[in-house]
């Protein structure tokens, strides 16, 4: 261990959670790459390198323990004391790696593991939406069948604790968390009691999803409102004047035909800008239009928007 005896003692483990959780899955043993790095490197390179470097580190730090674990366990237990925090903890912050090493290559049978809330790792990754971890454990054979009708000791199944409302700082906007939390929840909804306890839980989200899609709304709308008066303002008023016949000067210039092309586009796409954003406005706003309808219109509102602007320069 060198000149950091403190990386190995009883204390480390209590500071696990609180690392993990201050810095994301690669940075994880920041500190110990530190003191490799060349100082000559510009410090965005210096940043690929150490989180290059880091990520190694961490993973055969990791492997070192299981093989220890491996070989001073005499019970499962003691395995389960070794390697249950860790793991736990990985889940929590998405770091899918560590219970990749752990369960898939190592200990297969520490998916019975349960943490102090008596959540196995199923229940664990579920119930803090890290989809990667999800993927690794569902995908491994047998453990749907193991998973779907497992009841953990408050007698919670995989889709009650989908149902949870889970704070979110991955995507911005009420409406687009509620949407995140929606597409959780759908890949089960066959049972009466889940689907109740999703709706008790998410009535504030669906409340701030609502106002936050319309005030949304309302500000894009009027911004492209704006672009098709400008829009219809530039196709009566032709530029260059007309002449005798009351054909414009222009008519034949590439400019003027760029102009015309570029300005129909700008009102077409602003109108279908302002549909999409009525549509919002207009929209009943449950629970099943966040996951579908209203994303899909929000999109296409500000694409169109974005369009529409970009054509009038």
């Amino acid at each position: 261990y060198g000149p950091h005896p403190h990386l190995h003692s009883e204390n480390a483990d209590g500071d696990l959670e609180k690392q993990l959780s201050e810095t994301s899955p690669f940075a994880f043993g920041l500190y110990i790459s530190y003191f490799y790095l060349n100082p000559y490197y510009p410090p965005s390179i210096k940043s690929i390198r150490n989180t290059k470097l880091t990520h190694k580190q961490t993973l055969e730090i990791l492997r070192i323990i299981c093989v220890g674990a491996v070989d001073i366990a005499t019970a499962a237990k003691e395995t389960e004391n070794v390697l249950k925090k860790p793991m736990f903890t990985a889940a929590k912050f998405g770091i899918y790696e560590i219970v990749m090493e752990i369960i898939i290559s190592y200990f297969p049978w520490s998916l019975s593991f349960s943490n102090e809330d008596g959540d196995d790792i199923f229940h664990a990754a579920v119930k803090h939406r890290q989809e990667n971890v999800f993927n690794i454990i569902f995908n491994m054979p047998k453990a749907q069948t193991f998973f779907v009708a497992d009841i953990d000791v408050k007698g919670v199944n995989i889709l009650h604790s989908a149902a949870r409302s889970v704070p979110s700082s991955e995507v911005s906007g009420a409406a687009l968390q509620m949407q995140r939390e929606l597409q959780w929840f759908k890949l089960n909804d066959k049972d009466k009691t889940p689907r109740e306890l999703f709706t008790e839980e998410h009535k504030g989200l669906v409340k701030e999803g609502e106002k936050w899609m319309k005030d949304t709304a309302q500000s894009c709308s009027l911004v492209a409102t704006l672009v098709i008066t400008i829009a219809f303002a530039a196709a009566i008023t032709v530029p260059g004047d007309s002449d005798s016949r009351g054909m414009p000067n222009y008519l034949h210039e590439p400019s003027f035909t760029i102009f015309g092309i570029s300005n129909a586009l700008a009102l077409f796409s602003s109108v279908v800008s302002v549909l999409m954003f009525l549509g919002i406005l207009t929209s009943r706003f449950s629970e099943e239009d966040f996951l579908v309808s209203l994303p899909r219109k929000l999109i296409i509102g500000l694409i169109t928007l974005f369009f529409s602007i970009a054509s009038l320069m």
